[in-house]
């Protein structure tokens, strides 16, 4: 039986303690456009994914397979934005304020994407969830989300709908038992090609593949976040650290954290707060902290602010001044 194309990628990264390689950045590419193609065995694809996990992906890899997803994501001609948001964690102590600070962002005129997953762990609130409450539909179609990004500066697409063969493939963590380099690859693929990006990431030792993959992607600007649960929010409780990639240069910055208490966890998980917080009909102190600190971040992603504190103030200034109507127009 003559061998398969794809298996060179496994043999690679499975020959034994001497034999095995990492895969090079032409390499990963390749294979992953292989996958995408539907010309990769289901055995294949289950071997290739847990052996790179387990081994743990370089930044090269990474960057290699994500650049053969972007491939497969058209962006509808003229669409753009300025921030790639993406959210694959979902949130289970608090509620996700951070869409708030996206739709701040994009009611003040910073056109935001966000993509993301729908709900596939009961215990979690995803941002489909937050939309909903929120009475902002999520597009079924990445031609959709572009046109909500220029009528309304916002705009959502779950994975499903943007890629449906990575939305399988994300599925396979309760297959496998375990992350795969899907959950990595997703994060990166800004799907409308925005200058700037902001990503949440909860492994530590995956900030630097982060950073280092949005470098070889040529990534203008690339902010990743040791966020709350995963995602791209600032828990306003703790310091969080940001590592950036920007023209090439890479750095890491410590924003302090914004209370000298910790907060106890949010047991009600009532996604209709969210809408409530924005329309000033609640208060929230842990919420709006996290949505000002958040945003504050994107600020200075979006090339806003030049320093923390500047984004501080500017994100604090563009939250009391939001236009609390804009939610019902968008």
């Amino acid at each position: 039986m003559e061998e398969h194309p794809f298996a060179q990628y496994i043999r690679a990264l499975g020959k034994g303690p001497q034999g095995k390689r990492e895969l090079t950045e032409d390499e990963a590419c390749a294979a992953m456009t292989m996958i995408l193609a539907g010309e990769v065995q289901p055995l294949q694809l289950g071997a290739f994914l847990t052996l790179m996990r387990v081994k743990i992906e370089t930044a090269a890899e990474i960057a290699g397979l994500a650049r053969a997803a972007r491939a497969s994501i058209v962006p509808p001609e003229g669409a753009s934005a300025r921030l790639d948001w993406s959210s694959y964690a979902g949130k289970r102590r608090q509620l996700p304020w951070f869409v708030l600070s996206a739709l701040t962002l994009a009611a003040h005129g910073i056109p935001v994407l966000m993509h993301g997953t729908d709900g596939y762990q009961p215990d979690r609130v995803f941002v489909p969830d937050a939309l909903r409450a929120l009475g902002i539909a999520p597009a079924a179609s990445l031609a959709e989300a572009a046109r909500s990004v220029q009528r309304t500066g916002f705009g959502f697409i779950s994975l499903a709908h943007l890629q449906p063969m990575l939305h399988e493939f994300m599925g396979f963590k309760p297959i496998l038992g375990l992350r795969s380099p899907i959950h990595t690859v997703v994060r990166l693929l800004n799907p409308l090609r925005a200058p700037a990006m902001i990503q949440g990431v909860f492994h530590p030792g995956y900030h630097d593949i982060h950073q280092d993959a949005a470098v070889l992607l040529g990534q203008p600007c690339a902010a990743v976040v040791k966020g709350d649960g995963g995602e791209a929010e600032r828990n306003p409780d703790n310091p969080c650290r940001v590592k950036w990639a920007i023209g090439g240069e890479q750095f890491e910055e410590d924003w302090p954290a914004m209370f000298t208490t910790r907060h106890a966890k949010d047991e009600s998980m009532d996604v209709g707060r969210l809408a409530a917080v924005w329309h000033g009909h609640a208060r929230d102190e842990y919420g709006e902290a996290a949505v000002i600190g958040t945003a504050a971040i994107a600020l200075k992603a979006v090339g806003e602010a030049d320093s923390i504190d500047a984004a501080q103030a500017l994100a604090e200034k563009l939250w009391t001044t939001r236009p609390m109507a804009w939610l019902k127009a968008a």
